[in-house]
């Protein structure tokens, strides 16, 4: 793969220059280009390539839009439409999803083209044109002799075109296109189309379609141009729904062709209030401004000292945590949620995109620590979807369940933000929702009344996951046993904490791993602690995108029980030695599973804590060195520097943890388990107005270890440090040494 190093000085001239003879005004690209911002460390080519399904397009903290190039629109490789090592743009579509590994969204593709209609009006473009930065992409076509230019507000994307001044003006508005599983899926994920050709400025309509998920949008695009004639294409297969149009334009003396793209759940009228509110008398150059400004809010929450190469990681990481949680709420607070009726949030913001599986073990801590700010929304948006649908929400996109991967995660997320003191949700209603949800939820997840029974999910009843389902619940149950002692639940209290320990059915000690077992009681035989599973593979399996190896050690609420249960931290420790150095590879392939070390995976999120195990086990060098290895060989300032999924800023959370030195092992405890610092130096401006710094003195590639810890100047001996610690503000001093201490 292409090797690629991110220079910004480079990308500020070019983005000058792109941007000038594009029409903007020197005053205007001056201002971009000369003020001090945060945004020049970010690189969002970073997982393009090989499997980090990140994107390079126009994004703002937290909105509802993410408009950008698409290179490919069918198969895994095209999650987020975009893989940097194809040479050829199909257009631009309106959202999709940062680093996730099943595809949806790509909605309304537009594709500019200067001169004659071609049947392919896909273009080859020059890739030292191809600029990104957040909140605005840019690149240029060359077949189709058109600079494309793109940026967004929460709720509208805003294009610019600039065509060739001597071809007609031309630009092909595919209603049909969507991102997708396979080629045929192009042709029938469309159920139900309207296209509305207001006037020579304006389109609207809605389109129901479905992939991951069955959804509804509806849209309105506005131009600054007349569109003067339309011509609609044939169909490509009679089972299309949505018409696909090239648009002619008349630009006049003009070359530059501005359209604004509004996007809704509840209605056109919706979409409409959304393009006014942020589109109306706003210019492409105003907005791309805003958005900047927006991103240097949150960048500049944290402020690291360390070299180019640790700037562009960290403040990498940074950005992609904020692409999602999306909030989907129309600028009114009314937005359609599982129940698929139009609802009013309480507070005018109504969040998706949580991808719970994956940011409940580090993204949601962190935000509690950078953005506390969107924590009582979060949860009060988890309460309001679990009212409308039965339980909270297992993996939730634009609003509707999609039933992904195992154990519901909410949970976690809600307590831990209840234990840390958040106060702007119902505490009563919320544990209502959380029992509801781990003992009533009627869906396939589910299968309570198997798992009081048995105390597991015994694999003859259930085919796949079995292992990894009894292992995740655990944590919820966990997690529901804390919130149910702090309210004085004394009876619900004992029932989850027992229900927590139920991990303890699955360990066969003589395996030293987690096995599947029957309804009998019986271990599974013949049985192979390599073999990868997926329940969405051929395979089907056990586990969830793993194997026993990896997830005999998703026991995070209780890693002491854990080892006792191995027979000590001796056993325990060879047990985990095996895990990072043996050779033998894994049964079979998943393309989830990445970043291997033995058989730990980092490219996926069950292993995400395991390398930290080593501090319960009195061998902090071990982790310590894991930490520089992984952070060092997996996370790298090239398109192909992403080891796996960004999975919405999971991974992304774990390296700015793992680099400040501490790492959520159990996400609910309020306990950041230390490691080692990877920067020199780190600043977290807190919302009340105080900082957290940590300090790495001596830190270099030979002094990977920690000597001793200093907080606020005084010897720390813990192994851990505290959310209320860090909230107090206040420097954690690391003293690194090239020797394990």
């Amino acid at each position: 793969m292409t090797k690629i190093t991110f220079n910004i000085s480079k990308l500020t001239a070019i983005l000058f220059i792109f941007i000038l003879t594009a029409g903007c005004t020197s005053k205007d690209v001056q201002s971009v280009a000369e003020e001090e911002d945060m945004t020049e460390f970010v690189n969002p080519f970073i997982g393009t390539a090989f499997t980090g399904h990140t994107f390079p397009g126009a994004a703002y903290p937290l909105g509802f839009m993410q408009p950008g190039p698409e290179t490919g629109n069918f198969s895994w490789d095209y999650c987020s439409g975009y893989f940097y090592d194809d040479d050829r743009i199909n257009g631009f579509s309106q959202n999709r999803l940062n680093g996730t590994g099943i595809v949806d969204l790509g909605d309304l593709l537009m594709q500019p083209f200067s001169g004659d209609k071609r049947d392919d009006l896909s273009s080859s473009f020059d890739k030292s044109t191809e600029i990104a930065t957040p909140g605005y992409y840019a690149v240029e076509l060359t077949d189709n002799d058109v600079k494309v230019e793109i940026t967004t507000s929460p709720h509208v994307a805003f294009h610019r075109y600039t065509y060739n001044a001597d071809k007609t003006a031309n630009l092909l508005a595919d209603f049909q296109s969507g991102l997708v599983w396979n080629q045929d899926r192009i042709f029938t994920h469309v159920l139900d189309n309207e296209v509305n050709f207001e006037s020579e400025y304006v389109i609207s309509g809605y389109t129901r379609r479905t992939e991951w998920v069955e959804r509804t949008y509806y849209f309105v695009i506005e131009f600054d141009k007349p569109v003067v004639s339309k011509e609609l294409l044939e169909q490509r297969d009679p089972r299309e729904k949505a018409p696909r149009y090239i648009l002619n334009f008349d630009l006049g003396d003009d070359s530059v062709l501005n359209m604004k793209v509004a996007m809704s759940t509840t209605s056109i009228d919706g979409a409409k209030a959304n393009l006014t509110a942020e589109g109306e008398g706003h210019t492409f150059d105003e907005v791309y401004q805003e958005t900047k400004s927006e991103w240097n809010k949150y960048l500049s929450k944290v402020i690291i000292e360390g070299t180019d190469d640790d700037k562009t990681s960290f403040y990498t990481a940074l950005y992609h945590l904020y692409i999602q949680p999306n909030n989907i709420a129309d600028v009114d607070g009314r937005y359609v949620g599982p129940n698929r009726e139009i609802s009013q949030s309480p507070t005018g913001k109504y969040y998706s995109t949580l991808s719970q599986w994956d940011t409940f073990r580090a993204a949601f801590p962190m935000y509690t620590i950078l953005s506390p700010e969107i924590i009582n929304d979060l949860v009060n948006n988890m309460l309001e979807f679990s009212e409308q649908q039965g339980h909270l929400p297992i993996w939730a996109l634009m609003g509707q369940e999609t039933f992904t991967m195992v154990g519901n995660h909410s949970v976690p997320m809600v307590v831990d933000a209840y234990l840390k003191g958040f106060t702007g949700f119902d505490a009563e209603r919320a544990f209502n929702e959380i029992k509801k949800s781990l003992t009533e939820g009627k869906h396939k997840n589910a299968g309570w009344e198997e798992y009081d029974k048995y105390g597991y999910y015994p694999y003859d009843l259930f085919r796949v996951e079995s292992v990894s389902r009894t292992l995740e619940t655990g944590l919820d149950d966990y997690s529901a046993a804390l919130m149910a002692n702090k309210l004085g639940k004394v009876e619900d209290y004992e029932f989850f904490m027992k229900r927590s320990e139920n991990y303890k059915n699955h360990y066969d000690k003589s395996t030293q791993s987690m096995r599947p077992k029957n309804s009998k009681g019986e271990w599974l035989t013949p049985f192979d602690p390599y073999q990868l599973a997926h329940a969405d593979s051929n395979i089907g399996g056990h586990y969830t995108e793993g194997n026993a190896l990896q997830y005999t050690w998703h026991v995070m609420q209780d890693i002491p029980g854990l080892i006792d249960l191995m027979g000590g931290k001796e056993e325990a420790g060879m047990t985990l030695d095996y895990l990072f150095t043996t050779e033998q590879e894994s049964t079979g392939t998943l393309s989830d599973v990445t970043g291997l070390i033995g058989q730990y995976a980092h490219g996926n999120e069950p292993s995400h804590h395991i390398a930290y195990i080593y501090m319960y086990l009195d061998r902090p060098w071990d982790t310590q060195r894991l930490v520089r290895q992984i952070c060092r060989d997996y996370y790298q300032n090239k398109p192909d520097g992403l080891i796996g999924n960004d999975d919405c800023g999971q991974m992304s959370a774990w390296y700015m943890f793992s680099a400040m030195g501490f790492y959520p092992m159990n996400p609910v405890s309020g306990e950041f388990v230390f490691g080692a610092p990877q920067i020199p130096k780190s600043t977290i401006n807190l919302e009340n107005g105080k900082t957290f710094t940590t300090e790495a003195v001596n830190l270099s590639e030979e002094n990977m270890y920690v000597e001793r810890i200093e907080l606020n100047g005084s010897p720390y001996s813990v192994k851990f440090i505290t959310y209320e610690d860090i909230m107090n503000g206040g420097t954690l001093t690391f003293y690194m040494t090239n020797q394990p201490q």
